[in-house]
């Protein structure tokens, strides 16, 4: 009996001394080592940021966060892209995904659906510029990835589906890539970057996506 009570009296000094160092660490200004998290990239698009048709891992976003690994660039990415998505989804949704991820910087790839649908010009712009005053007010940086419509949809609808995307990037102050198809959807033989329904680029374009963001992510990354 008298050894277990000194075992447990060891055990009750050690614990007691534990206490008085801890406190003592408190006191002194110590804390506990802890790693911040990395900064967050959300991406919030539609089929052509979410893979559609594609094996898992070779779209644009899964090379962009391959790419922040090889450059050792601080910053995880947070795909939230949804296909079929319009800006009128993407509105509704990024409130909360804001909230979940917290994002230091959020790409808006949106508004491809919307004239594919033939919804309204006005409120395409009104959407994207709702989500991009959102997401500045969280305290993210914003980019935003034009689009363009085939000649098949006229000339002139072409030029106004254009221009929603400058406007919007002017009034708000925000990054723009003019047209996230670049050297894609432009080229001479446009179907040999495309999957069979000749609207979604296929594995091979993907990198050259990438490249068109690129440029004007690095930037915002670089102004942090």
């Amino acid at each position: 009996m008298e050894g277990l009570l000194k075992l447990k009296r060891r055990h009750f000094n050690a614990l007691a001394i534990a206490l008085c160092a801890l406190a003592a660490a408190g006191s002194s200004g110590f804390t506990l080592a802890q790693t911040p998290a990395d900064p967050v990239i959300l991406v919030v698009g539609d089929s052509l940021s979410a893979e559609y048709g594609l094996k898992r891992g070779t779209g644009w976003v899964a090379l962009l966060d391959e790419r922040l690994k090889r450059e050792k660039v601080r910053a995880r990415v947070v795909n939230a892209s949804i296909s079929g998505d319009t800006t009128s989804g993407g509105r509704s949704r990024i409130a909360a995904l804001l909230k979940q991820h917290q994002p230091a910087l959020v790409v808006i790839e949106l508004g491809g659906n919307d004239a594919l649908r033939g919804l309204p010009l006005n409120m395409t712009r009104d959407n994207l510029a709702a989500m991009t005053r959102m997401a500045r007010d969280a305290g993210a940086k914003i980019l935003l990835l034009g689009m363009e419509m085939p000649p098949n949809y006229g000339a002139k609808y072409a030029q106004e589906f254009r221009d929603v995307f400058t406007t919007v990037a002017k009034a708000e102050k925000t990054a723009l890539v003019p047209f996230f198809l670049k050297d894609v959807a432009d080229t001479k033989d446009p179907t040999a970057l495309f999957q069979a329904d000749r609207i979604h680029p296929n594995e091979t374009a993907q990198p050259t996506m990438l490249a068109n963001v690129w440029p004007e992510l690095r930037k915002l990354l670089a102004a942090r």
